[in-house]
């Protein structure tokens, strides 16, 4: 097996899930950066946002899972 075989084999076995990461750093940094200036507050709001929108969207994820179990 070519490296680059099993590099594209575990590619596919990735969860969709950690593609939300990315994005919700990038969000959080980048909606903080246009409240704040200076680098201590943007990232203490960074990281409440990035806890909000986590928390969020395991709200409803489990909103669905509960929704979709009763299918």
């Amino acid at each position: 097996m070519t490296p680059l075989f099993a590099a594209l084999m575990l590619a596919m076995h990735v969860a969709p899930i950690w593609y939300s990461l990315p994005l919700i750093v990038s969000i959080s940094l980048v909606y903080s950066a246009t409240r704040h200036e200076e680098a201590g507050p943007i990232l203490r709001h960074a990281l409440r946002l990035g806890l909000w929108i986590t928390g969020f969207m395991a709200v409803v994820f489990a909103l669905l899972y509960w929704l979709s179990s009763g299918l």
